[in-house]
């Protein structure tokens, strides 16, 4: 097919600058009304569980979630709905074990709710270094992502683009906090939604409006096995390392962790997860529709000329469908989905570095607003400037792959003791300090040791480790340690607290 993506395309640069532009004017409202470090990390508490529902959702259907699954599926077939299923199964253990203790627990970052009854700086520096650690492979996949598509859009380097999203990106964290975040994400969300849906219109009315037709003509045209399962994850314990990453990395993950403090009550947190969930859910049904049609519509070869990650599938198929003007929206709707998600790791780094370690670990608590906001504001900077050197190194990788690799490190760093701290009263603070610390450096080994990094980046002839994900490993090692460590001494204050851990999680602060 011949494809104007990589020219200058003045129908996709105007719905670009369009979202950019109003984008900027909600962050010029939202610093107004950014004034302290409530408002700069959680929108000061005033965000109803449904406008959280719409940002969690934005949040989580990140570059990953719309560009890398559409071109997984599009190049492996079946293998990739691993990614959509796995996304999604995260949402039940967040609603259930995660939303209501956190908000009850915790102030800005989910290191609060971990060192609630344990020593403040040990935790604290631990749980920095896991949230960082998930941050960087997470802001990886978008700056990728990004950079393709600017790229492509813009006929620029790849590198300058790169550049260019961090640079806008900066401007709305910096200035707007979570405020501007929230309402980018939640119009990203409603932007993502619509162009999925009708492009997935529009794939199924080329095919009678059946699904069925449509993975026939996938089979007839590559055969049997894009319908079936191990093109892509042909080892079982592959599949299941993965699975598991994918499922309780969602529960660790600290930009989506973060959002449960923008609202009133546990209550709203609890329904927020709802709303997610049934958003996130229904928009994953619908990547596995685009990544069929981009296969039978624009085809393998041709996807891959482009961009040999295949994240570009969708994008494509936009423009098959629906020429330079569909094509613009869907490529601005791309855009926007990248710059929302990167605002939110960003603002959860920036809690790490400023509130976690500054405040609390330097200032020990001691620190008035302005000096805070201060800090918040330079550790966004410095975020930023890491997020524009990680997506230029790491050029040319699937999206949808190295935010599996965040979500391990999540699921093993973050997950284990978060879960025990607020279920166990034998829990102590050594137990949650090597529990983080091993889940985030074992994970981190793993991977550098994996067959990505190994074969893939260094065209090594082997790897050491044999699994391209360290889930299977790293998450059950990090339980482990933290319930081992912790059983080898007692911590009387920790056990004391876990009266008060209980009944906040159970009625909240005031009761």
């Amino acid at each position: 097919m011949k494809t104007t993506l990589g020219d200058f395309n003045p129908l996709a640069i105007a719905f670009f600058l369009l979202f950019v532009v109003s984008s900027l004017g909600i962050t010029y409202w939202a610093a107004k009304r950014t004034k302290n470090t409530e408002q700069f990390y959680t929108a000061g508490g005033n965000i109803s569980g449904f406008q959280n529902g719409l940002a969690l959702a934005g949040d989580f259907m990140s570059a990953a979630s719309f560009l890398g699954i559409a071109g997984l599926v599009a190049l492996n077939g079946f293998d990739g709905l691993i990614y959509s299923i796995g996304f999604l199964v995260g949402w039940p253990i967040v609603m259930f074990l995660i939303a209501e203790p956190l908000r009850n627990l915790g102030k800005y970052t989910f290191a609060d709710v971990v060192a609630f009854r344990l020593q403040q700086t040990p935790v604290r520096v631990a749980a920095a270094i896991g949230t960082l650690a998930v941050v960087s492979f997470y802001l990886i996949a978008q700056m990728v992502g990004a950079g393709n598509l600017i790229s492509l859009l813009f006929g620029l380097p790849y590198e300058l683009a790169v550049m260019i999203v961090g640079g806008v990106m900066l401007a709305y964290v910096i200035f707007g906090g979570m405020i501007a975040t929230t309402w980018v994400q939640i119009i990203k969300a409603v932007l993502l939604l619509g162009g999925t849906i009708l492009l997935a219109i529009m794939v199924l009315s080329k095919f009678g409006f059946n699904p069925l037709a449509l993975f026939d003509a996938a089979s007839a045209k590559y055969g049997a096995p894009v319908l079936a399962p191990g093109k892509q994850v042909a080892n079982p314990l592959d599949a299941i390392s993965l699975g598991m990453s994918l499922m309780f990395g969602t529960a660790g993950l600290p930009h989506i962790l973060m959002r449960f403090y923008t609202v009133r009550d546990a209550k709203a947190a609890r329904n927020s997860v709802m709303y997610a969930t049934v958003l996130i859910g229904f928009f994953y049904l619908l990547t596995f529709i685009l990544g069929f049609g981009a296969m039978v519509l624009v085809g393998q070869d041709d996807i891959k000329k482009i961009d040999a990650g295949g994240n570009m599938a969708a994008p494509l198929l936009a423009e098959v469908l629906g020429g330079d003007a569909f094509l613009g929206f869907i490529a601005a709707v791309s855009f926007a989905t990248i710059l929302a998600v990167v605002a939110g790791l960003t603002l959860s780094g920036a809690a790490a570095l400023s509130h976690d370690l500054w405040v609390n670990v330097v200032r020990h608590g001691y620190a008035n607003e302005s000096e805070q906001l201060k800090v918040a504001r330079a550790a966004t900077m410095l975020l930023g400037v890491l997020a524009i050197i990680l997506g230029i190194v790491f050029k040319g990788q699937n999206v949808a792959y190295m935010v599996g690799l965040a979500f391990a490190i999540a699921a093993s760093a973050n997950f284990p003791a978060l879960l025990l701290s607020m279920l166990w009263r034998r829990f102590t603070t050594n137990g949650a300090v090597a529990s983080m610390v091993v889940g985030t450096l074992s994970s981190l080994l793993l991977i550098y040791l994996s067959p990505t990094i190994q074969i893939d980046l260094l065209k090594q002839a082997n790897a050491i480790f044999p699994l391209k994900n360290p889930g299977l490993v790293t998450i059950p090692l990090s339980f482990l340690v933290g319930i081992v460590v912790s059983l080898l001494s007692t911590e009387q204050l920790a056990a004391d607290k876990f009266a008060e851990v209980e009944q906040r999680i159970q009625i909240g602060s005031e009761g």
